[in-house]
């Protein structure tokens, strides 16, 4: 395919695009615009450039109140789904899904593709910016190699980058402006004019030596956190075993100021970052016959821990003179996290498919989700009425602003949040 070459002048209509509009992709390009910046955002699906016109993607109120300004902005904000739009762009960053298999391997089949528009659509005097979570190497791999295949020498006709994203979905406390961002570059000019863009929309750009060292280190930050989760899940199961409360230890430890950092229990870990992300590495270091056993084991107490809330279900109803095969289960909360309506990797799906499995008859309540699928099909949230027609409520998420005083009422509580220290006679996780 031959090179486009931009005029001299004014060679772009846009600063930025962004490559993906999901729950990375359109934050990222909002506050982009809400710095200045000219931006067009692409995304494959129709539907989902739709849902944000009509205003109902879940986004924090902050960055809801950008959308509604950004969509008045005329041609300085604008949605595509045509993949050569890349081209009208001073810098496009990819922000795509990364997700994992059934195997536990990377799925790079969104990456791959939208590197690959990407690359195929790139003209001189652009940078390109990966920010998707990925193994090392994958910058090169996937951006690097082909744009040289193509004639074009990364750091001199093109730039490229790894800027992992850090987006924090539901949590007003760590907005984007806030957050520093880390940058690795082919070059120190693919740096510079990766900074000169993101530093409108953080706190500060940390520069690394390399594209590899920013993609391990998005690799460590989120394996940190699985570990550390993992071990903060063993010391509950520990501390119910000598009839402590958990939480009021971590609250404790949690007042030293220096060597330590809190990190909760729960029925679980999802989203994508946490469930994800550490396989990325494991998968890379198994190929290099590299051992990493504390990781190894992290991420298998992370994938066990939706079956011991069944297990600790099972017991509870025990104790209540039920068997789970027989029970009427209402599952309160199903999204990943309190205060967001994402469900992607979320343990309460695997927790209600294996209670139905044992043969329980299973709903869920969610202020912020409607319908999740599962298998057998889709389910709908209900609103319980009379909390005694459940056999026992198992409570998975916390949605700030949500009343849950009904609680009370409840037979049997099986609270795998750990939070709900005002219901008296619950049993926790």
């Amino acid at each position: 395919m031959p090179i486009q070459r931009p005029a001299r002048t004014n060679p772009f209509r846009y600063d930025v695009a962004v490559v993906g509009l999901g729950y990375v992709g359109l934050p990222t390009a909002l506050a982009l615009r809400a710095a200045g910046q000219r931006v067009v955002g692409m995304e494959i699906s129709s539907e989902r450039i739709a849902e944000i016109r009509a205003g109902s993607a879940d986004l924090l109120d902050s960055d809801r109140a950008r959308l509604l300004g950004a969509l008045e902005d005329g041609d300085a904000f604008r949605m595509t789904t045509e993949p050569a739009d890349s081209a009208t762009a001073r810098v496009v960053l990819v922000c795509v899904p990364t997700p994992i298999d059934h195997h536990l391997a990377p799925d790079l089949e969104a990456l791959r593709a939208a590197c690959r528009s990407v690359v195929e659509h790139a003209v001189p005097g652009q940078t390109l910016v990966l920010t998707s979570t990925t193994y090392v190497g994958c910058t090169r791999d996937f951006l690097v190699e082909p744009l040289r295949e193509r004639g074009l020498e990364p750091g001199r006709d093109v730039f490229v980058s790894f800027a992992p994203e850090r987006i924090d979905p539901g949590n007003e406390r760590h907005v984007q402006k806030q957050v520093p961002r880390v940058v690795g570059g082919v070059t120190a000019e693919c740096v510079r004019r990766t900074t000169e863009l993101l530093e409108g929309c953080a706190s500060y750009v940390h520069p690394v030596s390399s594209v590899e060292a920013a993609e391990l280190t998005k690799l460590y930050e989120n394996t940190f956190r699985a570990v550390n989760i993992s071990m903060a899940n063993e010391f509950a199961d520990i501390s119910r075993g000598m009839g402590l409360d958990i939480t009021e230890v971590i609250d404790a430890a949690a007042t030293k100021p220096y060597g330590f950092m809190p990190f909760y229990p729960g029925p679980g870990v999802g989203g994508h970052c946490i469930p994800c992300d550490p396989h990325y590495l494991l998968w890379q270091l198994r190929g290099d016959r590299i051992s990493s056993p504390l990781i190894e084991t992290a991420m298998t107490q992370v994938a066990s821990r939706p079956s011991k809330v069944v297990q600790r279900l099972v017991e509870v109803l025990a104790a209540d003179g039920k068997a789970l095969g027989k029970a009427r289960i209402l599952v309160v909360g199903v999204s990943y996290k309190p205060g967001v309506a994402d469900v992607r990797e979320s343990p309460a799906l695997e927790i209600i498919d294996r209670m139905r499995d044992a043969g329980a008859s299973v709903s869920f309540t969610d202020d912020l989700v409607d319908s999740i699928l599962v298998r057998g099909g889709r389910m709908s949230s209900v609103r319980p009425a009379d909390p005694s027609e459940w056999d026992a409520v198992l409570v998975h998420t916390l949605h700030p602003g949500v009343d849950h005083a009904w609680l009370t009422d409840a037979p049997v509580v099986l609270d795998a949040t750990y939070r709900l220290n005002e219901v008296a006679h619950r049993s926790v996780l």
